[in-house]
């Protein structure tokens, strides 16, 4: 138990409380730096004030300094609202976001992004990874046209030339998705020099940059907010002769998007028009989308869609939307390996749609999408179960061969009618067939969420909606009224 016989100076900062504890216990920085298991530098930050503290390093220096409380009291006191709710958010990984920095300069030819942020790891396990994801898209609100733009010019490595740091020291690129329109890159925490984690209560700067072409990006800039993140700032950087106008919208998950709740400020450096943005505590999973036009360019070409429903989102990702009668036929099947090509061209037209849609939501429980979704109707679907790590499942020809009886209720959503949720319910468990592209056929098992997952699409294939299963009586409800947005669904453990 710590001592009680000394009171704490009104106003006192959390950083004071560690500094008068420490001297208290006669220990020096360093000292106490070892004795919690830290970086000196990081320990003396802290106590100065420069850096803010996680809420495990003020357990470590309650427990060392045996304060009686008082340093974690200081430390639950230091923190603002906002960094509660994160504190409240934070996901498995442990990871929060400090500062958020993107910037986006264009010469007018070619754009230059540069991501900067400053992470903290308050998980119990080191870090030794983070994914990156950069998606193109010339033609927003007319996906035919970018599809066409893609498979005819598709976005390669080379072009992008992506390059990464961590603290200043190269990272390891691991491609885990090269389609045409969009990457997904795993950043590593190692060169050939060596390793360098970042471990429980460590922080660092991660910053990475590409280059893409003004014939492959389009009038737009996107931050999607994926963790928990304290400060978000943006700038866009464009020569002063183009005389840029920059807008933006906000899209939560729940809400319809809105214009930006601070404005962008404009000034000039040299011969740069810079548009600044920032936000204080932006809620997990929310978007901020910034557009442009160039005044002094012939842009009569640009689309700038209207994005205010999630289901006008969908619309513009190039999804068919409810009421169009291929979603209420039954998809022709493939006659494998004779269609092989006509498959793989379709699961890549599939991979592009689902990878646009993503752009617009957090899909916390994995989503899918079939064929007759993109105006195709024919047998095929992908399902991406939920996690970085999850590898997509492709589904040619599918059927359900066998169904367990035990089922549950879930709330569903749908890519074609996406400004509701329904209560569906379904089998645990489903024996698929499904074919390969080479003609072989095989059956896999799929259970709890992956089941529903792949019966949603299944459904889709053979011109059902989820509406077609909801029990008699039953209504979906609006998205604003659903709860369970971007997070998974609840099954017991193994049975």
């Amino acid at each position: 138990m710590g001592d009680s016989g000394q009171t704490a100076p009104v106003g006192e900062s959390f950083g004071a409380v560690i500094e008068r504890w420490r001297v208290r216990r006669r220990m020096t920085k360093k000292a106490l730096a070892e004795t919690m298991g830290l970086d000196r530098s990081y320990v003396s930050h802290v106590a100065a004030g420069r850096h803010g503290a996680s809420a495990s390093f003020a357990r470590k220096a309650e427990a060392v300094l045996n304060a009686g409380g008082e340093i974690w009291q200081a430390w639950q006191a230091a923190q603002p609202v906002h960094q509660r709710t994160l504190d409240a958010a934070r996901g498995p990984g442990g990871l929060v976001v400090e500062h958020d920095h993107a910037e986006l300069g264009y010469d007018g030819s070619t754009f230059v992004a540069t991501m900067r942020r400053v992470i903290t790891n308050t998980g119990p396990e080191p870090v030794t990874r983070y994914l990156v994801r950069v998606s193109v898209d010339r033609h927003p609100g007319d996906p035919e046209a970018s599809n066409r733009l893609y498979r005819r010019a598709p976005l390669t490595l080379d072009e992008l030339n992506p390059q990464a740091w961590c603290d200043g020291e190269p990272m390891r690129q691991v491609v885990k998705f090269d389609r045409d329109s969009f990457k997904e890159i795993w950043l590593k925490f190692e060169n050939d020099q060596g390793r360098f984690p970042l471990y429980p209560d460590e922080r660092a700067t991660l910053e990475y940059s590409y280059r893409i072409g003004d014939d492959k990006w389009g009038p737009w800039f996107q931050r999607a907010i994926r963790l928990p993140t304290i400060d978000l700032s943006v700038r866009l950087r464009f020569p002063t002769d183009l005389d840029a106008i920059v807008w933006g919208t906000e899209t939560s998950e729940t809400a319809e998007a809105v214009p930006l709740r601070t404005p962008i400020n404009r000034s000039r450096e040299g011969d740069a028009d810079l548009f600044d943005w920032t936000a204080t505590g932006p809620p997990l999973n929310a978007r901020y989308r910034l557009e442009w036009r160039f005044r002094n360019r012939n842009q009569d070409a640009e689309d700038h869609p209207d994005l205010r429903l999630a289901s006008d989102r969908m619309k513009t990702a190039g999804i068919v939307q409810q009421g169009d009668p291929i979603l209420n036929a039954v998809a022709e099947r493939f006659d494998l390996p004779a269609e092989a090509e006509q498959a793989r061209d379709l699961v890549d037209q599939l991979f592009a749609a689902m990878q646009r849609v993503r752009e617009h939501h957090v899909f916390g429980k994995g989503m899918g999408l079939a064929a007759p979704q993109i105006g195709v109707g024919r047998a095929a679907a992908v399902v991406q179960p939920p996690g970085d790590d999850a590898d997509p499942i492709v589904l040619l020809n599918p059927r359900v061969v066998d169904a367990s009886p035990d089922t549950d209720e879930q709330y569903e959503g749908c890519l074609s009618f996406f400004d509701v949720r329904g209560m569906v319910p379904r089998p645990l468990r489903l024996e698929v067939e499904h074919t390969t592209a080479h003609g072989q056929r095989t059956i896999t098992v799929f259970e709890d969420a992956l089941a529903r997952l792949v019966a949603h699409e299944v459904d889709h294939l053979h011109g059902h909606l989820y509406l077609d299963r909801m029990r008699p009586g039953t209504e979906p409800i609006s998205v604003s009224e659903y709860k369970g947005t971007g997070k998974a669904w609840g099954y017991e453990g193994p049975r």
